[in-house]
């Protein structure tokens, strides 16, 4: 049994997952303190890949990402990288599915937290990074973490733009999505229900993370 698909679907989800964290939050904490119309037009931008089919989102990576385009021809002639058609380039593919969920629910995260505690905590005398580590992130982490369960899940899940920039090579790019979608294709039935049963249990604890994170928000 080849578990390669599996490990490396993981390691990609992981890895965007941690990224999407950080990039999510400090693009929500910025945007939400935003004037409506800086908001809406932002919103637009870093949610659109949310509602582009995925294979659209991978069009775009390519045509940044490629080896013949500026980013990727400059990496492979700088540092002898080749951005597409490797493992990692399924992280750049699920960095740019996940990033929106995580974006937006940490968004509504910060909306909803009491700025009279900020303010309070600044006629303490406490800097701003205090604050916001100590206080707004406390508040808000049941809608933070939650984000977090859903864009490693779609990252984990993904499988249009990572087909476009990753491609499907056993033992070097294969994820759980293009593995099923392969044996499919060949014929091997069985092997690949084994596959999406394996993606269901994995979906199904992302689910129940989820609603016991809810529960304890309420």
């Amino acid at each position: 049994m080849d578990w390669y698909p599996l490990y490396n679907s993981l390691r990609i989800a992981l890895i965007a997952g941690v990224v999407v964290f950080f990039t999510g939050i400090f693009a929500a904490y910025y945007v939400a303190k935003l004037n409506r119309v800086a908001k809406g037009i932002l919103d637009v931008v870093l949610t659109l890949p949310m509602v582009l089919p995925p294979t659209v989102a991978g069009y775009f990576l390519l045509l940044v990402l490629g080896t013949k385009r500026p980013v990727g021809a400059w990496f492979l002639e700088r540092f002898g990288v080749k951005l597409v058609m490797n493992w990692y380039s399924g992280v750049f593919a699920a960095v740019v599915v996940a990033f929106p969920l995580m974006y937006r629910t940490a968004r509504g995260a910060f909306e909803s937290f009491d700025e009279t505690l900020s303010y309070a905590g600044q006629t303490l005398g406490l800097s701003g990074t205090y604050i916001f580590w100590r206080i707004r992130m406390p508040y808000c982490r049941q809608g933070i973490l939650a984000g977090a369960v859903l864009a490693f899940a779609r990252a984990l899940g993904e499988y249009g733009a990572t087909t476009m920039v990753a491609g499907y090579t056993p033992g070097k790019t294969a994820t759980i999505s293009t593995t099923v979608y392969h044996l499919w294709r060949t014929g091997n039935e069985a092997l690949a229900f084994w596959w999406v049963m394996v993606n269901m249990a994995i979906s199904a604890v992302v689910l129940l993370t989820v609603n016991m994170l809810e529960r304890k928000k309420k």
